[in-house]
């Protein structure tokens, strides 16, 4: 098992970030596409809740995910195994989030679990840096966006 911790102080209230995570059919504003993510489809209920259902089509696997952790406000937990394409196996990943409020930020740590099947355990560097890359793209698009809220906004 590999964990890839990230965490940055966002000039916004714990509630707008909270509301911008759970907001599935809203990321395209804050979260661009990239090579590892191409848009989340299939979602069962949004905004996200405990047992939402989704789907991340991307260029090298597919990940089915579900909210399996859902507290508000405090922490969120995606669990998103990928099916590799061409039957490589299946990576599994989860993805938390913990925030924590302060007097004029908020705390988010996002950490990203992943376990690689023996059949890819060669490009285990390899797979670990992409995780990385795409974890920490994710959290500065994330407090980019947030960032520019103004105060008074209920939810971007």
């Amino acid at each position: 098992m590999i964990e890839l911790p990230s965490e940055a102080d966002l000039h916004c209230p714990v509630e707008k970030i909270f509301d911008l995570i759970t907001d599935f059919r809203s990321q395209e504003r804050w979260l661009g596409k990239s090579s590892a993510f191409h848009g989340t489809d299939e979602i069962s209920s949004n905004p996200v809740t405990l047992g939402t259902t989704y789907r991340e089509p991307g260029t090298f696997g597919v990940r089915n995910g579900t909210v399996t952790e859902f507290e508000r406000l405090v922490k969120i937990t995606f669990h998103q195994p990928m099916t590799m394409k061409f039957g490589l196996g299946i990576i599994d990943v989860t993805t938390r989030y913990q925030l924590t409020p302060g007097a004029t930020t908020t705390r988010v740590r996002r950490t990203v679990t992943i376990r690689i099947p023996w059949i890819l355990k060669v490009f285990t560097p390899v797979l670990a840096r992409e995780f990385r890359v795409e974890s920490a793209r994710t959290l500065l698009a994330l407090k980019a966006y947030a960032d520019k809220l103004p105060s008074d906004s209920v939810s971007g």
